[in-house]
């Protein structure tokens, strides 16, 4: 019989979707304010991967992925996601988003996201909220899911997990190895 564990903090990340700069400053500006400072930030990039946002949020959007400096715990992402549709309920516009803010979290193994919808492949995590393993990382790569959504496919965006993956595993071996020492004294 196995023994339940406490799990490790884990790196949150945060995915914003926009078309109006304004808008998106002053959302990432409270971001910061709620979250932290920001570790690493990927490339903007053009949001082209799927219609589904054009209706409510006009077309020609734009999406850039942060990863905060302070880690989580993984049983806070569902109070993460709650935070961010406030923030997104700030910028409304006759009902309408103009900035989509989607958190998630990264580990060695994985790349979990948090999301309102639920469907076959997702987990309950409380408050309204399901986890969605969105990637997972085998055999030194992220290992598409295939619901895996096609922006976190895109070489820029498994270019700044990877190199976010880098950086947080290497934390968590310097963690570990600083309590082995600990232990051993």
């Amino acid at each position: 019989m196995g023994q339940p564990t406490l799990p490790v903090p884990v790196k949150l990340f945060i995915a914003v979707t926009f078309g109006d700069e304004e808008i998106f400053e002053a959302g990432i500006k409270l971001l910061e304010q709620e979250f932290g400072s920001f570790d690493i930030r990927s490339a903007i990039f053009d949001f082209n991967h799927t219609r589904y946002y054009f209706e409510e949020m006009g077309e020609g959007l734009k999406k850039q992925l942060f990863a905060f400096k302070k880690s989580i715990y993984p049983d806070t992402l569902p109070e993460v996601k709650l935070k961010t549709n406030h923030i997104e309920d700030q910028f409304k516009n006759n009902g309408k988003r103009r900035i989509n803010i989607d958190p998630g979290y990264l580990t060695c193994a994985k790349v979990v996201l948090a999301t309102t919808k639920n469907f076959d492949h997702r987990i309950y995590l409380g408050k309204g909220i399901y986890g969605d393993v969105h990637l997972r990382y085998r055999h030194n790569k992220f290992i598409f899911n295939p619901w895996t959504y096609p922006d976190y496919r895109d070489k820029l965006v498994i270019d700044f997990l990877a190199k976010l993956r880098k950086k947080y595993c290497k934390e968590l071996e310097k963690i570990s190895k600083s309590r082995k020492n600990i232990n051993n004294d």
